[in-house]
């Protein structure tokens, strides 16, 4: 994986961590976005750990040019700012999640394990208020948003857990069913709205009014 940090303590600190990890690898890093996106290109690495705010080309333009071309890494992006109007553009550019910089260490290296595997994370501490954030001015969907249209009551129940930021097994425990019944759940829903992780499932209930903010 590469990191990118314009920060030197903190990108020294996040490349000891994950080079400590024997099945983890740092093969390069960087201090700002536009050499973040030649790195990429140049060492092809399964996951960027992209900070946001950084001189010159940011953590979101970059993500987005990361994420653009053919097999592109997975995107984990860490900020210090949980209500970071970036963080939330950063998940539409084609992040995989996000998490604090004050995260543990075993949190980051959590994160990154699930990020490689191709799912998602979204950082429970942070993701209600980020989309409150986003979604505070919108007023009530009128009638029933197309992207709703063939789910299930069962589905639609999956879908409001996933934004509310959780896991397969805690939507199993709060559903009273099993972890492999809710993975059929999740891949139904998924290919029905045309998302690709639980961060696009998520950003999708809170564009269309399935889930409103918490005031």
């Amino acid at each position: 994986m590469i990191v990118v940090d314009d920060q030197p303590m903190l990108l020294a600190g996040f490349v000891a961590i994950i080079d400590a990890e024997d099945d983890l690898e740092v093969v390069g890093t960087a201090a700002d976005g536009a050499a973040a996106v030649e790195l990429a290109a140049a060492a092809r690495p399964d996951v960027v750990i992209m900070d946001i705010r950084m001189p010159g080309m940011d953590g979101l333009a970059a993500t987005r040019l990361v994420t653009a071309g053919e097999q592109p890494p997975k995107v984990l992006v860490l900020t210090t700012f949980d209500l970071d109007a970036y963080v939330f553009e950063a998940l539409r550019a084609g992040a995989s999640g996000f998490l604090l910089k004050d995260a543990d260490p075993e949190e980051l290296l959590s994160a990154i394990r699930v990020i490689a595997a191709g799912e998602a994370l979204l950082d429970p501490a942070v993701t209600g208020r980020l989309i409150a954030a986003f979604a505070a001015g919108g007023g009530p969907v009128a009638g029933e948003p197309p992207e709703l249209t063939g789910l299930t009551p069962r589905e639609r129940d999956v879908l409001t857990l996933i934004a509310e930021g959780l896991s397969n097994a805690e939507i199993a425990d709060r559903l009273g069913v099993g972890v492999g019944t809710v993975k059929t759940h999740v891949n139904a829903l998924f290919s029905k709205i045309g998302v690709r992780d639980r961060v696009q499932a998520t950003i999708l209930a809170y564009d269309v009014g399935l889930v409103r903010p918490r005031r």
